[in-house]
C-alpha cells in the first residue's frame, strides 16, 4: 500500500525530549505530537525493517516578521529566524511564524522512524538521536548487538555524531525502545590519528538529558569535539570494522566560527583553510567494535585539482586528471567492499575547478586507494542516492535538480526543448552481468 508522509502527518515525539517544556507549543501543549517532516535528505535502514527519514535543512522554513530581525541563541545557532528563504510557509500556517509559536522548530531537526510495512503506524521523531541538519543515518551493530548510528551535520563548521543503544537488538524481540535508550556522542580527532568518541551527557555537558537532545549542537560545543568541514553522509565497509565520512567543503575553515562560536581552526581531519573540494575520514573503532569510544583516523582522499595547483589544493596521491572531483557528498559501499562517491559541488569547470566538468560519480577501492569516475552527471545537477538491485545488475542512481539555474543548460532527461526533471537512472551492464 502506498503511503505519502507530508509536513501535516501527525508524528510521535518519543525519547528524552518527549514532553519537555522547549517542545510545548499551543497546538500540541502536552509536547508528545509533532505535525510532519520535510526536507529530508539521505536516510537509513535498521536491521528490523524500518526507514530512518532524516530532517536536514528544516530551519529555512521558520521565518520571522521583522525582515531586520537577527536571532540569537539557540536560533543563531541552528539559522532560524533570520534571513527568510522564502518558502512563505508561515503566511498559511502560524507555527511556522517564530513570534507565535518559538517552540515549533525545536519539534523539527530529528530522525524520523517510519515503518513501511505498516500503513496505520505512526512516525515517530526519534529525539534520543539528536537535533541538528541530518545528512544520513549508517546503521551497524556493535559486537555485542547494540546498535550503533552514525550521523554528521550538514553544516559548516559542525559535529560528526554516533548514537548507541543501552540495549541490544535481539531477532524477534520488540525494537521499539531501542532507539529512545543510548548514549549519544560527539566525534574528537586528534593529531596522532586517535580519536575519541564524547559522550554528551549530564556530567559532560552540564545539561539535562531532554536539552541535549533538542541543543545537541550546543553540547558538542561543550565537550570541545571538533568542528567539521560539513559532515554529510556516513559509510561503514560491510567487510569490515571501519567507517567514512564526506566532508564536502568549508568556506570558513580557518577564517571564521561556526554560528556557536567555536573555533574553526585548520587540523589534521580538516588541513585546509577556505576548503573548496572536501575529503573523506575514516576510521576504524578500537578493538573492531562499533561501539567503542575509541579510533584510529586517517583520510582516505583529499579532493583536489592537480591541473590548477601543487601541495595541499591539488589533493592527495590517488587524485589525478582523470578521477579530480569536489564537494563529496553521498557515499555508500557496495556488497564487495567497495566505495562509492557522489558529489553535490562547484560545476563551473573554470578556475579551480577547471577539469572536473559537471557532478560524477566515482568508485574507491578503499585498499589500494585508487579512485575511478564511474559517471558524469547533466547540466547543473547533483548526483545523489543510489541503490543496487538484489542480483546486482541494476544500479539506480539519483540525478536532482539538472537545471536548477534555469539559464536553459539543461533538457535532461528528455532533450529537445523540454523542462529538465529530476529523476532515477537504471544503469546496467550491455553483458547482463553484475555491476560489482
Amino acid at each position: 500500500i502506498n503511503r505519502r508522509i507530508t509536513p501535516l502527518t501527525p508524528m510521535e515525539i518519543t525519547g528524552p525530549a518527549r514532553a519537555h517544556a522547549w517542545v510545548k507549543t499551543s497546538a500540541d501543549p502536552e509536547g508528545t505530537t509533532a505535525l510532519g517532516t520535510w526536507n529530508n535528505c539521505g536516510n537509513g535502514r535498521t536491521p528490523w525493517g524500518t526507514y530512518l527519514a532524516c530532517e536536514e535543512n528544516f530551519n529555512a522554513y521558520f521565518a520571522h516578521p521583522d525582515p531586520a530581525f537577527k536571532p540569537a541563541g539557540s536560533f543563531k545557532r541552528y539559522g532560524i529566524g533570520g534571513k527568510n528563504s522564502g518558502f512563505g510557509w508561515e503566511k498559511v500556517d502560524q507555527r511556522f511564524d517564530i513570534t507565535k509559536e518559538p517552540n515549533e522548530a525545536n519539534r523539527a531537526g530529528y530522525i524520523v522512524e517510519i515503518d513501511p510495512t505498516d500503513p496505520n503506524s505512526t512516525p515517530k521523531k526519534r529525539t534520543a538521536l539528536g537535533r541538528f541538519k541530518h545528512e544520513n543515518a549508517e546503521v551497524v551493530l556493535a559486537k555485542d548487538g547494540r546498535v550503533v548510528i552514525y550521523m554528521g551535520d550538514d553544516e559548516r563548521g559542525e559535529y560528526l555524531y554516533k548514537y548507541v543503544s543501552h540495549a541490544p537488538y535481539i531477532v524477534g524481540e520488540d525494537p521499539s525502545n531501542l532507539l529512545d535508550h543510548g548514549t549519544l556522542y560527539a566525534a574528537r580527532f586528534d593529531a596522532d590519528q586517535r580519536g575519541k568518541w564524547l559522550a554528551l551527557t549530564s556530567q559532560t555537558t552540564g545539561m539535562e538529558p531532554a536539552t541535549i537532545c533538542i541543543n545537541t549542537r550546543q553540547a558538542a560545543s561543550r565537550v570541545k569535539a571538533t568542528t567539521m568541514d560539513r559532515p554529510e553522509w556516513v559509510a561503514v565497509n560491510p567487510g569490515k570494522a571501519e567507517a567514512y565520512c564526506a566532508l564536502t567543503n568549508n568556506k570558513n575553515r580557518g577564517l571564521k566560527p561556526n554560528e556557536g562560536g567555536d573555533a574553526t581552526p585548520v587540523n589534521p581531519a580538516n588541513p585546509r583553510a577556505a576548503n573548496q573540494y572536501g575529503q573523506i575520514v575514516r576510521w576504524q573503532p578500537d578493538a573492531d567494535d562499533h561501539a567503542s569510544t575509541d579510533f584510529t583516523w586517517d583520510l582516505y582522499v583529499l579532493a583536489g585539482n592537480p591541473l590548477k595547483h601543487s601541495g595541499a589544493q591539488a589533493g592527495s596521491a590517488n587524485i589525478n586528471a582523470g578521477n579530480m572531483f569536489n564537494a563529496p557528498d553521498g557515499i555508500f559501499f557496495d556488497r564487495q567492499g567497495m566505495l562509492w562517491i557522489q558529489t553535490d559541488g562547484s560545476y563551473s569547470d573554470k578556475d579551480d575547478f577547471a577539469g572536473m566538468g559537471n557532478n560524477q560519480m566515482l568508485v574507491g577501492d578503499t585498499q589500494t586507494g585508487e579512485i575511478r569516475r564511474f559517471l558524469v552527471g547533466p547540466r547543473e545537477c547533483e548526483i545523489t542516492g543510489s541503490a543496487f538491485s538484489p542480483d546486482g545488475k541494476s544500479l539506480f542512481v539519483g540525478i536532482q535538480h539538472p537545471g536548477e539555474n534555469g539559464d536553459g543548460a539543461s533538457n535532461f532527461p528528455d532533450g529537445g526543448n523540454n523542462i529538465p526533471r529530476s529523476c532515477v537512472i537504471a544503469i546496467s551492464r550491455k553483458d547482463a552481468r553484475p555491476i560489482t
